[in-house]
């Protein structure tokens, strides 16, 4: 079983113009005003292109046995395409090198979000041609550390660059589309699919490829008819639309149904499935909550704030919810739904690894509400195994405190504490509490997990969804 830690380039490096790296669309988005908390972005972040042997020493003193880390794809190919960057290879390099003699398995994820904007400026991710250039920094990159690294993601959260990145316009590029954000969408899983087929043309025996979702279980407020259906359309939006695809040989059933107001999906072409379900050797599955949902009536919408995918769904917060510093619902129940349930609904679902979990808050050093989310989430992992779930490693998110998307450096979710006017690196009490744990991963004093008090009614609740079998 492997534990670890993870991060992102764009959240932790900085360096933005350094050595020869080209702009990304989040160099671009966090220039937009209004599009990010503070107006702040990640030019100098946690400074971790020229800090990273601390950061791997911290790594070390955790005990953690791999670190996932995402490359960024214009410090290596600056346009996205074109001429390398060796500068930028070499950092990479520099990087596994050093986790290597740190006893550290590194796990490289080739896209967390940080697109070239050369690429988008022709297109971006509603085009076919990004999703071939990708498999060609695919490449790049396994030539660059092929022989050094064993375990490749090549997406991580496709439903965040696409549908929120595209749709809801919350993150780069910032884009309020309909056809261009499930275009998006597809061709992310069409450049997924290519980037496997160039990786097993080179992979070596024992070396491993796979793929990150980020899955939120779907659960109706009330039994209403109204309620169900509002959830199941949540369900295929965050879910189904890219595990139905990758692991179900088909498009999600109510696609048409759903969009079919906003597309006719001519950005698919006959053989894009077969590409897109190409088998992979394991799953990267990022877990925070779960969505509670109830229907909303699209006139209700805030006009001014209405976009292609207002689909009548309101999530709310549950009453007496738990909850963390960001104010999410914690319910480590959820992530037990999430496992068993993928593995009832996929009878020939990989191994999984989650990739992903943690806890937001202000930063606080002696962070005991992380301490519990962790406590409980790994109480939910372990149970999830017993109940028949292929789990192989635990990532927790994150390694250190770092920029937080559009939420900018408000939210903290590391192990370790940053200054980021001093970039002193403090380790949390959740940091020895983790180093702790891995040492001795035995759970302890953890609640059972709860049962929904209703049903999830998407493709992850456990056993027998109510009403369809």
């Amino acid at each position: 079983f492997v534990w670890g830690t993870a991060t992102a380039a764009y959240q932790i490096e900085g360096a933005v113009d350094t050595d020869g790296r080209g702009p990304s669309i989040w160099d671009t988005f966090c220039r937009v005003p209004g599009a990010v908390a503070g107006g702040e972005s990640g030019e100098f972040a946690c400074d971790h292109y020229h800090r990273w042997q601390e950061d791997v020493d911290l790594m070390k003193d955790l005990g953690a046995g791999a670190y996932r880390f995402s490359v960024a794809w214009p410090r290596v190919l600056p346009d996205g395409r074109g001429p390398v960057n060796r500068r930028g290879l070499d950092f990479y390099r520099r990087l596994v090198d050093a986790l290597r003699e740190g006893g550290i398995e590194p796990y490289v994820t080739l896209y967390h979000w940080d697109l070239p904007q050369a690429l988008e400026d022709r297109g971006g991710w509603r085009v076919r041609d990004t999703a071939e250039r990708f498999a060609d920094y695919a490449e790049v990159m396994y030539e660059a550390l092929g022989e050094s690294v064993s375990n490749w993601i090549t997406l991580n959260e496709p439903y965040c660059s696409s549908i929120v990145g595209y749709g809801e316009g919350r993150h780069a590029p910032g884009a309020k589309e309909g056809e261009g954000a499930l275009a998006a969408a597809h061709h992310l899983l069409l450049g997924h699919g290519l980037a496997v087929a160039r990786l097993r043309q080179m992979a070596r025996p024992g070396q491993q490829i796979g793929v990150t979702l980020n899955m939120s279980p779907t659960v109706p407020v009330t039994s209403s008819p109204q309620d169900v259906q509002a959830a199941r359309r949540m369900d295929l939006l965050v879910n189904r639309q890219f595990t139905e695809p990758l692991f179900g040989g088909a498009y999600a059933a109510g696609m048409a149904e759903t969009f079919g107001r906003i597309t006719g999906f001519s950005f698919r072409r006959d053989g894009d499935l077969e590409i897109i379900g190409r088998p992979v050797d394991f799953l990267g599955v990022n877990y925070y909550y779960r969505l509670h949902v109830e229907a909303a009536p699209y006139e209700e919408a805030d006009p001014a704030r209405r976009t292609a995918f207002d689909l009548g769904v309101r999530t709310v917060t549950p009453q007496r919810a738990r909850t963390s510093g960001l104010g999410w619902v914690v319910e480590p129940e959820g992530l037990y739904e999430t496992l068993v349930g993928l593995t009832s609904r996929y009878p020939d679902l990989p191994p999984v690894y989650i990739t992903e979990n943690g806890y937001g808050d202000d930063g606080v050093i002696e962070d005991e509400g992380r301490i519990d989310y962790l406590r409980d989430h790994l109480a939910a992992t372990r149970e999830a195994m017993e109940a028949g779930a292929d789990v192989r490693g635990y990532f927790c998110w994150s390694l250190m405190d770092n920029f937080e998307w559009a939420r900018g450096y408000s939210a903290r979710f590391g192990l370790v504490h940053v200054d980021y006017d001093t970039q002193v690196r403090t380790p949390k009490a959740s940091f020895h509490w983790m180093r702790d744990f891995i040492a001795d991963p035995v759970v302890t004093a953890s609640p059972p997990t709860r049962p929904a008090t209703t049903a999830p009614v998407d493709i992850l609740v456990a056993g027998t969804p109510r009403g369809e079998r």
